[in-house]
């Protein structure tokens, strides 16, 4: 007899079926911003799938090396950046999302250059699981890229803000911090549950030195999460419809 899945696979399962659904709404031609992530990842390798059995014709920037790594290995054309680049479609995942698709990103590290690809893109698709989608931001650590020169005034100025801001190490036993793909340090704020996001946002962007804050606004159109053992579709300010009722982006 099967041992019973864990909840981690059961939530992978999750993001497997998510990302299914968000692959058969790529269409031939497409130039597609690739995602950073475990759920990305599964989008990365389900899309290269289709452009080898069906020969679908698309392109794509990555929003970090690692990602661009995988679709290299899994056989997707890839585009540097260049000035007019716009993407058709961007799909990612998301270390929290609420109602109305308000994002905390970052937890993977790519929050700087997933920002700048999914802010050029005219439809940015998240998939998740059923265990990103919370009632209020905050559960989750909000994520920001310092310059390094930067740190101890970052430190400081988020403090002040109620931030209780901690240096992300690579490895906790070696005290190395760890970095992004443009060498800038990564901090962790816990600000507990934000009650205005935007309001936030734009305190920290007021912060000399950061780089990127993981608040993601106004940026996603829509979501697939499975909720209810259902794979649903989620927009801003709708209600949740199922996924079996669209057969391209909503």
């Amino acid at each position: 007899m099967n041992p019973a899945p864990s909840a981690a696979q059961l939530l992978d399962h999750e993001k497997q079926l998510a990302a299914a659904v968000a692959v058969g709404w790529v269409r031939d031609g497409m130039t597609l911003g690739l995602g950073t992530g475990s759920t990305a990842a599964h989008f990365i390798r389900q899309l290269g799938a289709r452009v080898r059995a069906e020969g679908l014709r698309v392109q794509g920037t990555a929003t970090s090396l690692a990602s661009e790594a995988l679709a290299r290995e899994a056989g997707i054309p890839l585009v540097e950046p260049r000035r007019g680049l716009r993407f058709d479609l961007a799909v990612d995942g998301a270390d929290e999302l609420d109602p109305e698709l308000r994002l905390i990103k970052g937890g993977g590290g790519a929050l700087l250059r997933e920002k700048i690809v999914e802010t050029a893109a005219d439809y940015l698709l998240v998939i998740a699981d059923s265990s990103k989608l919370v009632a209020r931001l905050g559960r989750f650590p909000l994520p920001l890229e310092v310059v390094p020169f930067a740190l101890p005034w970052v430190l400081d100025a988020v403090a002040q803000l109620g931030g209780a801001p901690e240096l992300r190490l690579a490895k906790a036993d070696t005290g190395q911090p760890a970095l992004s793909d443009q060498r800038n340090l990564l901090v962790d704020c816990h600000f507990g549950l934000i009650a205005d996001p935007e309001a936030l946002a734009i305190r920290l962007q007021a912060i000399p030195g950061i780089a990127g804050h993981g608040l993601f606004l106004g940026l996603a159109r829509a979501a697939i999460i499975v909720q209810d053992g259902q794979l649903q579709v989620l927009r801003p300010g709708q209600a949740a419809r199922p996924a079996s009722e669209f057969s391209k982006l909503p």
